[in-house]
């Protein structure tokens, strides 16, 4: 073998290793967890950093490793062509062909990229200042090819100026969507998840008690009889009213209470209601639970009123609604425990109307509808059946079956729902 045709193979080999330098660096680059590599450069690795600045520009990126890696991958076949040629005349090209396909693939293509793919951000921070380097050569190239690729797709009516990758929220939920393990821990975890991107998109009208079941005070009462009904409430705060329910006054706290017998030492004659009740705070039904939770922080405060567009009193919204919109249902001692859902040995489960879609798609990862137009598993059967139906009638919607139990006046109060065999249960 001559000393030429040495050089040659030497030079084949050196492209070859470039080639699966480009192809690992552009799966690793590209496939890189954006996220780890923020937290690395805030925790002040340099290289996580320079990741993240290719990142910024990645057609330039990926145009540059894709003019490297094509580049050495033609020079390599020239040259093993031109080596088998003086070897074995023109049979070399077929030979040259096959060698190099073979060898191109394994080598510089799959086993690279299959490396990058096990070991991404590893890879990315260790390739990330050649392939800088890398970029800077080749930019003005780079440049002149995607100014010349943009310029033929617009003369087909496609601007690629104008497609997005997709928002952040949109990743965050996929990645939710995908995070796995023991199922019953994991689904909680993801129903918390996803709650919490759910927040600035649920408003407080949703997740409000309604004034029907809201425990409110008669300032017209005798004041022994006011104190005695807020001891007797399993609640800190409730709302007080005069003349008429909607006709708010204001709220009246439990600790203010005690605090004021405590001074006049248990003697109520001397108390005034008017001491006792706080400022109330009004906010829209259509405030998103972010904003609300945003406001009660500023304002250190956990109860508010809730008023529609009217300004007509709907309900009210607490602290502990919108934790457990993220946590679930938080009960403690003085809690009322209501059974809103119950599961049957057939594998349906009893539902009272009240009971929000939110929640049952949160608890048991159901794909029911959750329309502007209703809240609550009554108002889906009542919005879907488009009538009020007596109890004992049965509808099928989006695969499930729903048996209205129980109707008083025209409110759906009971309703046995069975999912489809596919859909997941607790």
């Amino acid at each position: 073998m001559s000393a030429g045709m040495s050089g040659s193979l030497i030079a084949v080999f050196v492209l070859l290793l470039l080639s699966a330098f480009f192809s690992g660096s552009e799966t690793a680059l590209t496939g890189v967890s954006r996220a780890r590599m923020h937290v690395r450069e805030q925790e002040g690795d340099r290289r996580a950093a320079l990741v993240n600045r290719i990142r910024e520009k990645k057609d330039r990126m990926i145009g540059a490793l894709l003019l490297g890696n094509n580049l050495v991958n033609i020079m390599a076949s020239a040259l093993t062509t031109s080596i088998l040629i003086k070897i074995f005349g023109d049979a070399g090209i077929i030979y040259a062909t096959a060698v190099m396909t073979a060898t191109i693939l394994i080598f510089s293509e799959v086993l690279p990229k299959t490396y990058a793919l096990h070991h991404t951000d590893g890879m990315a921070m260790a390739v990330a200042p050649f392939v800088r380097l890398v970029i800077m050569i080749f930019a003005p190239v780079t440049e002149m090819v995607s100014w010349v690729v943009r310029s033929i797709l617009k003369l087909f009516g496609a601007d690629i100026t104008m497609v997005s990758g997709g928002s952040h929220m949109e990743l965050l939920r996929g990645a939710i969507d995908m995070h796995r393990g023991p199922e019953e821990g994991v689904r909680a975890q993801r129903a918390m998840l996803r709650s919490i991107l759910d927040l600035a998109d649920v408003d407080v009208g949703e997740v409000m008690t309604h004034r029907k079941s809201v425990i409110m005070i008669d300032a017209g009462q005798p004041l022994g009889q006011v104190i005695e009904n807020v001891l007797q409430s399993p609640y800190t705060r409730l709302p007080v009213w005069k003349e008429r329910p909607e006709n708010i006054i204001g709220v009246i706290h439990v600790k203010s209470l005690l605090k004021e017998m405590q001074l006049h030492e248990g003697r109520t004659d001397e108390i005034s209601l008017d001491s006792l009740v706080g400022e109330p705070w009004y906010v829209p039904d259509s405030t998103t639970l972010f904003d609300q939770l945003q406001a009660f922080r500023e304002r250190r405060e956990h109860f508010a009123l809730v008023v529609d567009e009217y300004g007509s009193f709907m309900g009210i919204v607490t602290l502990e609604d919108i934790l457990e919109e993220i946590v679930g249902d938080i009960d403690d001692e003085m809690d009322e425990i209501v059974a809103g859902v119950r599961k049957q040995p057939n594998g349906s489960y009893l539902i009272d109307g009240t009971v929000t879609i939110r929640d049952l798609n949160r608890e048991f990862e159901w794909k029911l509808p959750d329309d502007e137009d209703y809240s609550t598993l009554a108002g889906l059967v009542l919005h879907e059946a488009q009538m009020i139906p007596e109890a004992g009638r049965t509808f099928q919607f989006y695969g499930f079956t729903f048996e209205v139990l129980r109707r008083q006046r025209n409110q759906i109060t009971l309703v046995r729902v069975a999912p489809p065999k596919k859909a997941k249960t607790a």
